[in-house]
């Protein structure tokens, strides 16, 4: 329908030709590889081989049955009178709604998910915290100074004695999440110059779960059918996440666990060795992963290991979750590293080498009672969220986290000891350091204490921009990972920096992008000379997908210390993979705050030439920001760095 959005036949046939690229693995005997990473190719052919359901294979099954009506986003299920499909002979649902309004609404109800997925964790940082301050929990205030970062911003004394402060900034966190107001935290951390934007748009939020009840609420039937006014709900969203949810969950979590400082770690499945006991936390919230890691200290905890076969308990990070403790721990005798994102679960869990999976509130497969029955491990739900069938439940609430933990190390140590007879698989060759935990702070640290040096290699441009790739992973648009490694190396190939977090970060750390070696191998000069002045990797790991509202607080400080606008900054955002709802969420977010925002693959809008105008274009005339999109990362690359160099020319740099 619309020129670049168009050209179907071309891009499935490219589609179909990227998912059968070939690894060195796979050369010479017609492979087709799901991944751009050989330990997720090499325990595909596994997998296969034992006739088991798996992400792959299923993705490509529905190739054939995919419905295009949903696809262009032209569908609605929402009432006992549909489905209703638009096209020329219907343009209008039963209900009176049109194209454009159906399209954007869709859309919408994704944001609504997103937004409601960061607000649970919000709340359960801020009942972890507030349980933690009564000393009721394993954990411990590490990092103070955060504490008093929260207690400003809701002016809370910070004169007062720490866990009272504590106790009193988790209740007004919890307080702020239902304001009936204006949001605290947009009004406080929010730079004015965003404020008066969003004030003129409408799109000033109050707390997110009130904006979740307004914008559940619009999203029904016969109540909002005007496109527009359905595309400010969703940007009013992404303003209330970024700020009413993330930049607080983050902050509690760096207070409850420590603030992340760049360290080396390991990534990749030959983190999982079948000689120890080993415990995958899963999911999105580190509560449990850091309490095991706790208990598993213990010298008598590891004893009982030993005396049961094992060489001892090792803790081992699991896409979003581990990458929220890999940020703040070392790779040690306890915590192994992480083994992947999310759609290589089926093919690590394959491994032999697992003895618990713990699932928390995020991004765990519906089908994997028959990987444990097969591979001996055992299924812990530690969220009341989790509904995966054959699962031990153990719900994790504050104050019982040390009770939780122990349970699952011995539920583990109980299935080592009928595991450790039976067959794994080698994956040993299948690891790769990484440089992990960098943040706001770590940069100023690096920098000596101030942004200042980083300011002046932009202005002289030996850094030209910087990019924060905020990513899922998918096999939509190509193999698992591709599209996020190529595009990676074609910024930083261009000596503009790339700041890494989500499952995408996982692909970034497994293909080296985040090593000291991959200056040489992938910089460009400048940048290059750069990362060896300050020792660091041209991809620097912020961590997770809720690591947006960190991402969003380095942008406001470098637009502050610049004494601009955040949209007159040389950056952007890309999300070369993104894949499910807090994704959704996480593009509008950008885009309320004047992000250009790179989205690949195509989002389901191309139904309304209306919708695709307003998001690509006319949105930039309103908030500085706008999506962009683009399945070849040469060109979806060419396209960040104009927008960059069109920003530097603006400032004069």
């Amino acid at each position: 329908m619309f020129g670049f959005f168009g050209r179907k036949g071309q891009e499935e046939k490219k589609k179909e030709e990227n998912f059968c690229v070939e690894s060195d693995l796979s050369k010479g005997i017609g492979l087709k590889v799901p991944s751009f990473h050989e330990s997720v190719n090499y325990m595909y052919q596994k997998v296969k081989e034992a006739q088991l359901s798996n992400v792959t294979d299923r993705f490509e099954a529905m190739e054939a049955v995919r419905c295009k009506f949903c696809k262009e986003g032209v569908s609605c299920q929402l009432c006992s009178m549909g489905p209703c499909r638009i096209t020329p002979k219907t343009p209008r649902g039963v209900c009176g709604i049109d194209v454009h309004g159906i399209v954007m609404r869709n859309l919408l109800i994704k944001a609504n998910m997103g937004l409601s997925a960061y607000t649970y964790h919000c709340r359960e940082a801020a009942l972890t915290l507030l349980e933690t301050a009564k000393g009721n929990t394993i954990y411990e205030i590490k990092d103070p100074s955060k504490i008093d970062l929260l207690a400003e911003v809701l002016d809370i004394d910070t004169s007062l004695p720490l866990n009272e402060k504590a106790k009193l900034v988790a209740e007004g966190v919890l307080k702020s999440l239902s304001q009936n107001d204006y949001s605290v935290f947009v009004e406080k951390l929010a730079p004015e110059s965003r404020k008066e934007v969003f004030r003129k748009l409408g799109i000033m939020p109050k707390g997110p779960m009130n904006e979740l009840v307004d914008s559940v609420t619009r999203s029904m039937t016969n109540i909002d059918g005007d496109y527009i006014s359905l595309a400010l709900a969703a940007l009013r969203n992404g303003v209330a996440s970024a700020f009413g949810t993330l930049i607080p969950l983050e902050i509690i979590q760096d207070a409850l666990y420590g603030t992340p400082t760049p360290h080396e770690c390991e990534v990749d499945f030959g983190v999982l060795d079948p000689d120890y006991v080993n415990i995958l936390p899963n999911g999105h919230e580190p509560f449990v992963g850091m309490a095991l890691v706790e208990v598993a200290k213990d010298p008598e905890i590891q004893k009982m290991a030993r005396e049961a076969g094992a060489k001892g308990v090792k803790i081992v990070g699991s896409i979003e979750t581990g990458q929220e403790m890999m940020a703040r721990l070392q790779c040690g005798d306890v915590f192994a590293g992480l083994t992947s994102n999310w759609i290589s679960i089926e093919y690590f869990l394959s491994t032999g080498a697992v003895d618990v999976f713990a699932m928390d509130m995020n991004c765990s497969l519906a089908n994997l009672k028959e990987y444990a029955d097969k591979y001996n491990f055992k299924l812990v739900a530690v969220s009341n969220l989790i509904g995966v069938p054959g699962s031990i439940r153990l719900e994790y609430k504050p104050g019982k986290e040390k009770e939780i933990a122990k349970e699952i190390i011995k539920i583990a140590i109980e299935n080592f000891k009928e595991r450790k007879n039976k067959p794994n698989t080698d994956v040993s060759r299948f690891k790769q350091k990484a440089i992990v935990g960098f943040s706001a702070e770590a940069i100023v640290n690096a920098l000596g204490g101030s942004l200042n040096p980083l300011l002046e290699v932009i202005k002289n441009g030996d850094i030209k921009g910087v990019v924060a790739l905020v990513n899922c992973t998918s096999l939509a648009n190509g193999p698992q990972d591709s599209m996020t490694v190529q595009i990676a190396k074609e910024l930083i190939k261009r000596d503009i920096l790339v700041i890494g977090a989500g499952c995408g970060n996982a692909g970034l750390q497994k293909a080296g992008l985040e090593t000291i070696e991959a200056v040489d191998k992938y910089a460009g000069p400048k940048l290059a000379g750069i990362c060896k002045a300050l020792g660091i990797p041209p991809v620097l790991s912020f961590g997770t997908c809720t690591d947006t509202g960190r991402i969003i607080m380095t942008v406001i400080a470098i637009a502050n210390a610049l004494g601009v606008d955040p949209s007159q900054l040389p950056v952007a955002v890309t999300a070369p993979e993104y894949m499910e709802q807090k994704a959704v969420i996480d593009g509008f977010s950008a885009v309320a705050m004047g992000l250009y925002t790179h989205v690949s693959p195509v989002p389901p809008v191309t139904g309304s030439d209306k919708v695709v105008k307003l998001l690509t274009e006319e949105v930039e005339g309103l908030t500085g920001g706008k999506i962009a999109v683009g399945d070849d990362p040469i060109v979806a690359a060419d396209g960040i760095e104009e927008h960059i160099m069109k920003k530097r020319e603006a400032l004069g740099i």
